[in-house]
């Protein structure tokens, strides 16, 4: 067998099919060696080249005046005013987290602030999306200690808050937990900076850690089902050192802003080769590049190790031409390790060499351009069955005050402070809502009135039920995040975390999530800046019998929206106060039960439809609230979400400690009234005496809306007139169900 038809063979340990390996070759003009193949398969892997996942993002808007930087540099940037711009993006460290839980969470944190300072901006803040499996397992425990121990390790040892996020708990995710971190930087417009390389001639310049062996093979790693044998995959996992990555921070930024740099990118996933081969694509022009002169932390290391380590803390910066020497002076006081590399050539060739010999030789386009699938898509039938399921003869619990009680204590809905007091907040000073305090956190512009907040926001269930309806109602439900407090929508980041596109359920899944979240985005008006594809969530679970079952997460496209608020100090949290207030719900009443928390966690269903979202009505009771809010009627707001109108009141009761009494005059299902799952609902407080002055600006923008109640008492008392029920629990009865689930698991 000759040499060329063993690496063909062998395709597969490259990350190739072998139709993928002839097209490589065609592109090559020649039987790639083995390094030009690894680099091929980690450059055309799912998590670098999106071959299932990009053909999909056509329909996604990308524009807009408020979008200064769309998809296709490191992070999204959007204007918010005054010369001020915010970089923002969403990346996920998935398998990584599941096989190492502390270096896997602290790395995504690492890695996603390279692409905010990259871009010129400085990282203010960072929310996590996290998805565990069952709390009480020990497999659950570990890993959710694990990623918020690596989380507050990076976070606070590099001086960026950790001010918001979300975490869910369902069995989907108990071996393939979703770790998914947002980062968000401020700039101002001029200092705006691309990963491109200039002109021909220009140097390549490499700076920050030493290149060691962890993390070989990780984009790879990324786009492969996780297995029995991902622990043999640690050294795909890479380690992270938050203090070098702070000089790493500031060395960059001061070097954008003296204009020394035309160029600048992050080694992320697929390290060196990724970084400078997809600055050469956007230039249009070639590289040469001396691997020899890469610096090392380990001996021997080889050229496909130099190529494809994915250790942290390393940039690559295209200096402008005439001024390397003040770039490299620049790098060196802050005692990074600097190196010139290469050199941006006209050819359009990829070209590497190795101790004077030319050891890779590829079209720059051929890399960049991955292949694109385009698939059959079919709908589970099981999961059809289940949305169709008839939930009329689920009983209605006879004591629905237990039944709150109960929710409250779900881990998915409980307090999730024991997590978010181990992440400094308040480090930088900018975070005016902290975590917890209301729907999204609040960041100051300091310098300016102005305000950015952020959420991140995925229900699973609903998107495992309807994934078209459940991905709309994502963004719909971030975008409410942000009226919550005060902020206006501007465009959202996405993380799509689905298992194996290769089976027609999944990629149903993935092709109707991707429209419900373009349909939505151009409904509320917030554009599609950028993102990451996390695909092969899934694992193999042992049966009895000694067979095997595919287990995939739920199809998880989690959104991360970022608004402006005009006037900082004009916000509004979710925390009752004691004054005479009376309670309003912005929106419908609904007594639907289908696909709710409540559903699952009393009856053991995951089953019915997804409520019906009507983007008009949304956009509409979000305006209803920003008036609300920017007219001083009211500094208090809370979306309706996990759990129903009953859960929303019981956590605004804990926030403030304080009751309400609620008086409900509506047709239905009591338990679904009570703990239905319908959209575009908000509850706000106004202040006794202001009631006609909210009112009438509610019906001048025809927001539909209910009073349903005032503040105060110890309790939270609800009766529902028509049916005839009545429940009343303690604020603190309450506050002990919702305090102690995580502190039971994190002390």
């Amino acid at each position: 067998m000759s040499a060329t038809q063993s690496l063909r063979d062998r395709a597969a340990t490259f990350g190739l099919t072998v139709e993928e390996f002839d097209l490589v070759t065609q592109a090559v003009g020649r039987e790639p060696n083995a390094l030009e193949a690894a680099i091929f398969g980690a450059m055309w892997s799912e998590h670098c080249g999106y071959k299932n996942s990009r053909p999909l993002f056509r329909v996604f808007p990308t524009t807009g005046p408020q979008v200064l930087q769309g998809p296709g540099e490191n992070a999204g940037v959007v204007d918010i005013g005054d010369g001020y711009a915010v970089a923002f993006k969403m990346e996920s460290h998935n398998h990584p987290s599941a096989v190492e839980p502390v270096q896997g969470a602290a790395t995504g944190v690492g890695g996603i602030l390279r692409d905010i300072f990259a871009m010129g901006a400085r990282p203010f803040a960072v929310l996590d999306s996290l998805r565990f499996g069952d709390l009480s397992t020990p497999r659950t425990q570990h890993l959710l200690t694990g990623v918020v121990e690596g989380i507050s390790h990076y976070g606070n040892a590099i001086g960026v808050p950790t001010v918001g996020g979300e975490v869910t708990f369902h069995p989907s995710y108990q071996e393939n937990p979703l770790v998914n971190v947002m980062a968000l930087g401020l700039m101002h417009h001029e200092d705006l900076a691309k990963g491109t390389l200039g002109a021909v001639g220009n140097k390549i310049v490499y700076v920050g850690s030493k290149t060691g062996r962890d993390g070989l093979g990780g984009a790879v790693f990324a786009s492969a089902d996780l297995s029995d044998a991902s622990n043999e995959d640690r050294p795909a996992v890479q380690v992270g050192d938050p203090f070098m990555e702070k000089l790493l921070l500031e060395a960059t930024l001061e070097a954008i802003q003296k204009g020394l740099v035309a160029g600048v990118q992050d080694m992320g996933a697929a390290g060196l080769v990724s970084s400078t081969c997809e600055m050469a694509y956007r230039a249009g022009l070639g590289i040469d590049m001396d691997l020899g002169a890469v610096p090392t932390r380990e001996d021997g290391m080889v050229p496909m190790e130099l190529c494809l380590s994915e250790s942290q803390e390393r940039m690559v910066l295209v200096p402008v031409p005439g001024r390397e020497q003040e770039l490299i002076d620049l790098l060196a006081k802050w005692e990074l390790d600097v190196v010139v590399i290469g050199e941006v050539k006209e050819h359009d060739r990829y070209r590497l060499f190795w101790r004077g010999e030319l050891v890779c030789d590829v079209p720059v386009a051929a890399l960049n351009e991955a292949p694109k699938y385009t698939r059959e898509g079919v709908e589970s039938a099981e999961i059809r069955a289940l949305r169709e399921r008839d939930l009329s003869g689920v009983p209605v619990p006879e004591d629905l005050g237990a039944v709150l009680v109960k929710l409250m204590s779900h881990p998915t809905i409980a307090s999730k402070r024991p997590i978010f007091e181990r992440y400094d907040h308040q480090v930088m000073t900018n975070t005016v809502v902290v975590p917890g305090a209301a729907d999204a956190a609040v960041m100051r512009v300091k310098g300016s009135r102005k305000g950015v907040a952020a959420t991140s926001d995925c229900n699973p269930r609903f998107v495992y039920l309807d994934p078209y309806t459940g991905a709309a109602a994502a963004v719909a439900e971030a975008a409410r995040n942000l009226a919550c407090v005060g902020a206006t929508p501007l465009a959202i980041t996405d993380n799509l975390n689905f298992g194996n596109p290769h089976r027609p359920e999944v990629y149903y899944q993935l092709v109707q999530a991707t429209q419900g979240i373009a349909d939505a985005c151009r409904a509320l008006n917030t554009p599609v800046t950028g993102g990451n594809v996390s695909l092969y969530n899934q694992y193999n679970e042992a049966q009895a019998d000694g067979s095997t079952r595919t287990v995939a997460i739920h199809p998880t496209p989690t959104i991360g929206m970022v608004g402006v608020l005009p006037d900082v100090s004009i916000n509004a949290t979710m925390a009752l106060d004691s004054h005479p207030q009376s309670l309003y719900l912005l929106g419908n009443f609904s007594d639907e039960i289908g696909a709710s928390q409540y559903l699952e966690t009393v009856h053991g269903l995951e089953a019915g439809r997804v409520p019906a979202l009507d983007l008009a009505l949304e956009a509409r009771v979000q305006q209803g609230i920003l008036a609300l809010i920017r007219s001083g009627l009211t500094r208090t707001a809370h979306d309706l979400s996990e759990g129903g109108l009953a859960v929303a009141l019981a956590e605004m009761a804990v926030a403030g400690g304080v009751g309400v009494t609620v008086t409900l005059e509506a047709e239905g299902r009591a338990d679904g009234l009570l703990f239905g799952e319908a959209h575009s609902r908000i509850l706000t407080a106004v202040a006794v005496g202001k009631e006609e002055a909210a009112e009438r600006m509610l019906n001048e923008l025809e927001v539909p809306f209910t009073r349903i109640g005032f503040v105060g008492g110890d309790k939270v008392a609800i009766s529902l007139t028509r049916q005839n029920l009545h429940l009343g629990v303690t604020v603190e009865q309450l506050k002990t169900a919702f305090e102690t689930p995580l502190r039971e698991v994190l002390g």
